[in-house]
């Protein structure tokens, strides 16, 4: 793609790089079959070659955002498929987080859309908080057909049936490998995730000691900064980064790390690319070092010696956008839901986004809706007894839909090393 940036543009690193991936983009088109609002709606402009070309002009001729250029990059999962299907490598995460960044400095939103977003950066990353808004949305879910607003119902119906007590796992501390230490890992306990299933955590702690692991939860890290990154809020999601970035190099110092394990997959691609996030930010050096060692928990655990077990059941793999396309982690969880004695079996297009994308069935419901709808028809087509996911915000957004038991694929695994039963297969034998 040719551009026209000016010699006075090309100063800024931002632009540089956002110059680099627009001419690397050859126009060929390969990344509308697999995008998920294209397949929906059918507009070029809600495909990446035309949200490319929305950005192009906005960045090359230096003005503000428009509204039409907002509406199309909102509607965007970042999911990623593009780029696993891009033969020319364009790296589309980047471009889309540069536009995103630049519509916040210089779009100015309707009220309402204002507020709900600050709202949800105000919430969502704090644990405490975000458990006080499920409590709130669950006593009001009785009521939601009286809200006028789709994205407010939205969070109303986000709230589970029960909200799990604080587990105090998530509170910093070490716990100790059974039997020969093999590593010593930090454990990301994340955000939404520990107000809305305590279990995961809980699981991999288990499974990882289990499995030789000493197992630190650092003080001082919180939030990835995923959530405001892909509203745009930059500074926010920076200053999420760095706290972690202290936090993990403070043990990584002390008594060493040969791993940062991530059990919710959105919150791995982004931890990932802390290098790239703060790559002009005084802590860059510490950035790069923490995602060098940063690990999905399927890539720890397809190192470690895990023992082979014969569970029998059927499960449907959902394969989380960012753990596929953005970590480009495929075959590992599978890989060990077999060696756990699993039936695993995937649903037909298993590609394409479930709907979640942290906060898009939020803001953007309706489309969040219909590519559910598609998703769990999908897997249920498969006949599963059970749906296993890596990312709490899939699990939520499947779990939503159906009566098949949705669980994380750390909880089927630590079931089958002498870890307890999931609670949510109480029902289901064995």
């Amino acid at each position: 793609m040719k551009t026209e940036f000016t010699p006075e543009q090309m100063r800024d690193p931002a632009i540089a790089q956002a110059n680099e991936i627009l001419r690397s983009c050859v126009h060929c088109g390969f990344c509308t079959a697999t995008c998920p609002t294209y397949q929906i709606l059918g507009d070029e402009l809600d495909s990446p070659r035309g949200r490319i070309y929305l950005i192009k002009d906005m960045l090359e001729n230096g003005r503000p955002a428009d509204a039409k250029t907002v509406k199309h990059v909102d509607r965007c999962l970042s999911c990623l498929a593009c780029m696993t299907t891009c033969p020319s490598g364009v790296h589309y995460m980047h471009l889309v987080d540069h536009a995103r960044a630049h519509i916040e400095k210089t779009y100015k939103r309707p009220l309402f859309e204002r507020v709900l977003r600050w709202s949800l950066a105000r919430i969502l990353p704090y644990p405490g908080r975000f458990r006080w808004a499920l409590i709130g949305a669950k006593i009001a879910r009785p009521f939601g057909r009286l809200v006028p607003d789709p994205r407010l119902r939205a969070m109303l119906d986000m709230a589970p049936k029960k909200i799990p007590p604080v587990s105090r796992n998530d509170d910093p501390q070490v716990f100790g490998a059974k039997g020969k230490r093999k590593m010593r890992v930090a454990l990301m306990t994340g955000c939404a995730q520990r107000a809305l299933n305590t279990d995961i955590n809980d699981a991999t702690i288990r499974l990882l000691r289990r499995l030789g692991c000493d197992v630190v939860v650092a003080r001082g890290a919180g939030c990835c900064g995923a959530l405001v990154h892909h509203m745009g809020k930059e500074g926010e999601s920076h200053l999420a980064a760095a706290g972690n970035i202290r936090a993990w190099c403070g043990e990584m110092d002390g008594d060493g790390l040969d791993a940062i394990v991530i059990n919710t997959s959105g919150c791995g691609t982004t931890v990932k690319d802390y290098g790239h996030m703060l790559r002009n930010d005084p802590l860059a050096v510490d950035a790069a070092r923490v995602s060098e060692i940063a690990m999905d928990i399927s890539e720890l655990l397809a190192k470690l010696d895990f023992p082979d077990r014969d569970m029998g059941l059927r499960v449907a793999y959902h394969a989380a956008c960012s753990l596929q396309h953005g970590q480009q982690i495929t075959s590992a969880p599978k890989d060990l839901l077999r060696r756990a004695g699993f039936e695993v079996v995937e649903p037909a297009d298993a590609h394409l986004c479930c709907g979640s994308a942290g906060t898009y069935n939020l803001l953007q419901p309706k489309i969040s809706g219909q590519l559910k709808t598609r998703k769990i028809e999908t897997l249920e087509n498969c006949a599963p007894q059970i749906i296993a996911a890596g990312n709490i915000g899939c699990m939520m957004q499947i779990g939503s839909g159906t009566d098949v038991p949705v669980v994380h694929t750390v909880q089927l695994l630590d079931w089958a090393t002498g870890g307890p039963k999931p609670p949510e297969l109480s029902l289901i034998e064995p």
